[in-house]
């Protein structure tokens, strides 16, 4: 069998690879996955479960369900202001992830560059190398918070270049882009005619009374971005597989017939859970009260062990730790502790070659476990002193 060069370039991403290593251990503490524990509303849970006892499970539309769309766009001009037609800028995915895929899909050529900022959620190099095309690493540094500059950016623009891919808040080490970066990447885009795939997935998830910033509302960038979110974070629905992007007609006209082709349309169950999640709950605050409390336990208690460094995040429920000064690589040290202590992280490698030095922990765990799997990190690291 003949097995194309383009799947056999694709590599499993380390967080994959950590997550069935703990597996093998019964009383693994599992702080790999970005999948929360918390459980979806139960008006979110009772709609899924009532389109599926009501025969709402055949195909919708390839874009979803006119309700789903609708609510989207009441949502969008709500909080972000704009108007967005519902009939010809919304298409609804099989998750965030199925969203990114075909937005690059449908922009990027063979050969085509698109600049990624790292640390970057690992798919978006995979997603643009399936593509045939070209990803263009641009890295920063904890120094300067994990932000790009704008001499950065201009550096790393050729004549092949078509997109810039943003993550605002950011997996894995929970940034949030200010309204200077932003402006500073609206410019280049602006300058060089690149479009801007900006995946806002955590946006909701801001603490500390901050409110989120879009590049879609600077001057300019409506017609050259392209939104991505997901239900699975704000609502706790990472199962539910449901996603969207939004962007001008002439791009998810041709986006439209991407989803035709790979995969129908989102689950419809999952839409009718979606329509109830922007009806009745966009305005709960559970689950980013309880992040937030979980993030400031964790930060707290990483500090205080000796020979590992953090910068607070803003946002998401993860934290990329320094793990410089034991000596590891990120992968050894994950691959360690699993061993040692049976408590799962993941490598930084998996967020760029320059990240070797750090490990992502996923707060996604109650905080009980958190001060367990911290008491664990510490006596970990007591052979490193």
């Amino acid at each position: 069998m003949k097995i194309s060069k383009n799947s056999q370039s694709i590599e499993p991403s380390l967080s994959r690879r950590l997550f069935n290593m703990a597996k093998q251990y019964d009383d693994v503490i599992d702080l790999t996955l970005g999948d929360p524990d918390i459980k979806p509303s139960n008006i979110i849970r009772e709609s899924g479960s009532e389109a599926i006892m009501s025969g709402n499970t055949k195909y919708s539309a390839n874009a979803g369900i006119f309700e789903l769309r609708k609510a989207i766009a009441d949502n969008i001009r709500e909080e972000y202001g704009i108007s967005v037609n519902p009939e010809t800028e919304i298409t609804v995915t099989v998750g965030g992830m199925e969203a990114l895929f075909l937005s690059i899909s449908c922009l990027v050529d063979s050969g085509d560059e698109v600049i990624i900022l790292a640390p970057y959620y690992v798919n978006y190099k995979q997603m643009v190398n399936m593509c045939s095309g070209v990803p263009v690493i641009i890295n920063t540094s904890e120094s300067s918070g994990f932000t790009v500059s704008a001499e950065q950016l201009e550096n790393a623009v050729t004549d092949r270049t078509v997109a810039i891919i943003i993550n605002t808040p950011c997996n894995p080490t929970g940034t949030v882009l200010n309204r200077d970066s932003l402006e500073a990447i609206a410019e280049i885009s602006k300058k060089y005619n690149l479009t801007v795939i900006s995946d806002e997935v955590y946006r909701t998830l801001i603490f500390d009374g901050k409110e989120h910033q879009s590049i879609l509302n600077l001057p300019g960038m409506r017609e050259r971005t392209i939104l991505i979110d997901s239900l699975s974070k704000r609502f706790a629905m990472t199962g539910y597989r449901l996603g969207y992007a939004v962007g001008p007609e002439v791009f998810t006209s041709n986006l439209v017939k991407m989803q035709e082709n790979v995969a129908a349309c989102a689950p419809v169950p999952s839409q009718f859970a979606g329509v109830a999640a922007f009806k009745d709950c966009k305005n709960d605050t559970f689950i980013r009260d309880e992040f937030e409390l979980r993030r400031n336990y964790i930060y707290d208690a990483l500090k205080s062990v000796e020979g590992l460094s953090c910068v607070k995040p803003a946002a998401t429920f993860y934290m990329f730790v320094n793990i410089e000064s034991t000596g590891l690589d990120s992968l050894a040290f994950a691959e360690k502790l699993l061993k040692e202590q049976h408590v799962a992280v993941v490598p930084g490698i998996t967020y760029g070659q320059a990240y070797n030095n750090y490990i992502r922990i996923a707060f996604t765990v109650k905080i009980d476990l958190l001060k367990k799997a911290v008491e664990k990190i510490d006596e970990f690291m007591k052979q490193f002193r």
